[in-house]
């Protein structure tokens, strides 16, 4: 593939999922698109054993954009950044087609290991704000990363995924388009778990009045037999 066709996709990627952008020079200026021209050419420098000019054309990309992408990982076809002042890949890192990352997100390992630490980013996969996935294991196609969230383990296949540590709150195998990957409204498990308990307690509460309400009934009668008696 021409370079001039990789840079007519890389500003149709944002132009697509970043409806601030409302002209084609403004992609030009975007720090997603301007950290992924580091990281391309890092790669390769890194895959011909160039380490350390690898690393130093990666650095001048985190000095520009605010984005460390190190020159090890692999990306996929379709990746964009929003905004991504924070965002930070990892070397054995692999990443898919069309995933989307915003500001702040980690994906990076969980000590001083060797080998494959951190994770691999199935395809049509969205990380919100701030996320941390951290280790060596599969992020499945089709999945949602709630903000904030800190996941540790696997994560299945149409997944949403919240909380701290992340867990899974709901799952759902359809093919979504990344315009519909919304990283808001997400489901709040722990409201659901307060809700819950709120439910159970008011029912136990009703019940142990129908009981106190039957045992008085049966008090009055007994009482009345005793004094008929």
């Amino acid at each position: 593939m021409g370079i001039i066709k990789k840079l007519k996709e890389e500003v149709a990627v944002i132009r697509q999922r970043d409806p601030a952008i409302h002209t084609a020079m403004e992609v030009f200026l975007y720090p997603s698109f301007k950290v992924m021209l580091h990281y391309r050419l890092a790669h390769k420098l890194y895959l011909k054993g160039h380490y350390f000019l690898a690393r130093w054309v990666s650095q001048r990309g985190v000095r520009k954009t605010g984005i460390e992408i190190h020159p090890g990982a692999e990306i996929g076809k379709g990746f964009f950044i929003d905004h991504g002042n924070g965002v930070i890949i990892g070397e054995t890192t692999v990443i898919g087609d069309n995933v989307t990352l915003y500001q702040g997100v980690t994906l990076g390992g969980t000590g001083k290991e060797h080998g494959k630490r951190h994770p691999t980013v199935g395809n049509n996969v969205m990380i919100s704000a701030g996320a941390k996935v951290l280790g060596s294991f599969k992020i499945g196609d089709n999945s949602k990363i709630g903000a904030g969230s800190v996941v540790l383990e696997e994560v299945p296949p149409g997944s949403t995924v919240v909380g701290v540590p992340g867990r899974v709150v709901k799952r759902k195998k359809k093919c979504l388009p990344q315009e519909e990957m919304d990283h808001i409204n997400l489901p709040d498990p722990v409201r659901e778990d307060i809700t819950n308990l709120q439910r159970a307690n008011s029912e136990l509460t009703n019940r142990l009045l129908e009981v106190e309400r039957e045992l008085k009934n049966i008090k009055r009668e007994k009482e009345g037999e005793a004094s008929s008696g």
